[in-house]
């Protein structure tokens, strides 16, 4: 049965206004591109946002959500690559998203970097640690307005990748350290009322955030999120979901759809509205 998307309201963690102000830039940007307009014609206001990239660096335009994933050094940077492709078909037939059927790839020094208000980090193991030129350009890009998603394909918390991830957010925000998401945090009411933290496994009953400006601009899930999307080529589920089964991974795509549509929510609280985009099909 399908659960009723949740009624805007005026939940902790949207963030400030004049907080905002930067982030709101980048979505008007990506609203603007779908009609025509492209992205680095725009100019936030914060010194250290888009405004502050040279035009060979400001990406293409961007017509349509696209889910960015983040090549790190590590050799399974992209476990689950069915995984994608299954969850934006359901983004698009349970929201009003357009959404671009295939992963965007691209690592820290990529133009199109700043093309996408949303990017995901996955992997299973330990990686590599990024250069100091991809810790800042990561730096400016979470500054800008981008929201982060970091999946743990493993389900290890301590080890392994979240390790290895937690080290590179220490480098990139120096000073700031994940913190519990309380259940009354906008990512769980975003879309979907979300009362449980799902996945693929359930390594963890809750999600992590770091808070820039009021707003969350990094969030960690230990549960293997996206492994609970993917599919063989003869359209078997790939993992099992356990200990839920099927119902784990309804929850598992719901929460997933709440994280992307947390990302493309310019001021939840205060506009109560999608950027303009995502009503082009309504």
């Amino acid at each position: 049965m399908k659960t009723s998307p949740a009624a805007a309201g005026a939940p902790p963690g949207g963030g400030g206004r004049e907080a905002l102000e930067s982030r709101r830039a980048f979505l008007r940007a990506l609203a603007g591109a779908a009609a025509g307009l492209c992205l680095g014609a725009l100019r936030p206001p914060s010194a250290a946002g888009f405004g502050s990239m040279r035009p060979a660096e400001q990406g293409p335009p961007v017509k349509r959500f696209a889910f960015a994933q983040l090549r790190h050094g590590g050799s399974d940077w992209a476990p689950h690559p069915s995984a994608v492709a299954e969850f934006v078909r359901d983004l698009e037939r349970m929201t009003s998203v357009e959404a671009a059927p295939e992963r965007v790839d691209l690592d820290a020094r990529d133009p199109r970097l700043f093309s996408h208000p949303f990017l995901c980090i996955r992997g299973a193991r330990e990686f590599p640690a990024f250069s100091d030129a991809e810790v800042e350009r990561l730096r400016t890009w979470l500054d800008a307005g981008g929201t982060l998603l970091c999946d743990d394909a493993a389900g290890t918390p301590g080890y392994g990748f979240d390790a290895a991830v937690r080290r590179e957010l220490a480098r990139i925000l120096p000073g700031s350290r994940p913190a519990r998401l309380g259940s009354d945090h906008t990512v769980f009411k975003s879309f979907f009322l979300v009362r449980t933290v799902s996945g693929a496994r359930i390594a963890s009953p809750f999600l992590e955030g770091i808070t820039l400006q009021g707003r969350t601009a990094v969030i960690l899930c230990s549960n293997n999120l996206l492994g609970a999307y993917a599919r063989d080529p003869l359209g078997r589920w790939v993992d099992p979901c356990a200990p839920g089964g099927e119902r784990q991974r309804r929850l598992a795509f719901h929460l997933g759809v709440n994280i992307v549509m947390y990302a493309l929510c310019s001021d939840y609280k205060q506009d109560r509205i999608h950027v303009p985009f995502l009503r082009q099909r309504s």
